[in-house]
């Protein structure tokens, strides 16, 4: 785990979703996560983790050092195993140092543990990994309203099916626009742990640019990131409380009913708001980052 990163960031990560279901709620039937008590929406941090991971897989093919342990139809024992076949554990005499060194093992093969962290202890222990670079939940800067649609399909199943007269119905659930804002944290004490380094960051930024454009479906409507707010601390630690560098942004809705990212008033922070250590990264779509 060499050259893991040596300052603390923070972020705030900008994105909206037009006529679709950004996170839809399995135990509601699908339909997108509403804050009950205010009306905002809700996109939870496992979905966020879900497309930086599906864009790793996508660019590197799950070829190591950016191989992803949680993936779809994947079996995490037989991973956690594998890892225990390696040299480096087999020689290994005490329990303890076995554990140590599967984790280290773990750590530098997938890059979703060294970013995420992971839960190794399921099957061949290889403990737990507590990652450095963590979401909070999207929350949009409104309320938003769920639509619910009634849909149709043409074509039958089978024969019996088709005889009949009714067509077989169905719903889907749309938020007309919704604009998300989620915090973000990278520590470099946990990196230190895990081997996070400059160039895993920089595919993290990547991924944050590109992961909607790779993850297009017809429930998801039409989702961009539109700004990527970066705080960079010159130290390990951080010279900044996390949440005075992120009340320096702002979004207010202009309208009642926002449709678009022009119907909002937006301020960025600026280089001469940052406390002393902090310097400043900003990402939009219209001039890239700067």
């Amino acid at each position: 785990m060499s050259n893991p990163i040596q300052n603390r960031y923070d972020f705030i990560y900008l994105f909206d979703v037009k006529d679709g279901n950004p996170n839809g709620d399995p135990d509601a039937g699908n339909l997108p996560r509403i804050d009950a008590e205010t009306g905002e929406g809700l996109v939870t941090d496992v979905s966020l983790k879900r497309k930086v991971r599906n864009y790793v897989a996508l660019k590197h093919d799950y070829e190591v050092p950016f191989d992803i342990f949680v993936r779809e139809g994947g079996v995490l024992n037989d991973l956690i195993k594998a890892a225990h076949e390696d040299e480096r554990v087999k020689k290994e005499t005490k329990k303890s140092a076995k554990t140590a060194t599967a984790r280290q093992v773990m750590c530098e093969r997938y890059y979703d543990i060294r970013t995420f962290g992971a839960v190794l202890s399921t099957g061949e222990n290889a403990g737990q990994v507590r990652g450095p670079v963590q979401f909070t939940f999207g929350r949009s800067v409104h309320p938003v309203v769920a639509l619910e649609h009634s849909i149709t399909r043409m074509a039958s199943t089978d024969e019996n099916e088709k005889t009949g007269e009714n067509r077989t119905m169905g719903r889907k659930f749309t938020i007309p626009y919704g604009l998300y804002m989620a915090h973000g944290f990278i520590s470099a004490a946990f990196a230190r742990q895990t081997g996070f380094n400059e160039k895993d960051l920089d595919l993290l930024w990547e991924a944050l640019v590109n992961m909607f454009d790779q993850d297009r479906s017809a429930a998801r409507g039409e989702m961009s990131p539109r700004a990527i707010i970066v705080f960079k601390h010159d130290s390990y630690l951080g010279n900044a409380p996390a949440n005075r560098l992120f009340e320096m942004f702002s979004a207010t809705p202009k309208t009642e009913t926002p449709r678009s990212i022009e119907d909002f008033d937006i301020q960025l922070p600026e280089v001469s708001q940052m406390p002393q250590g902090v310097s400043l990264r900003i990402y939009t779509p219209e001039e890239g980052w700067k």
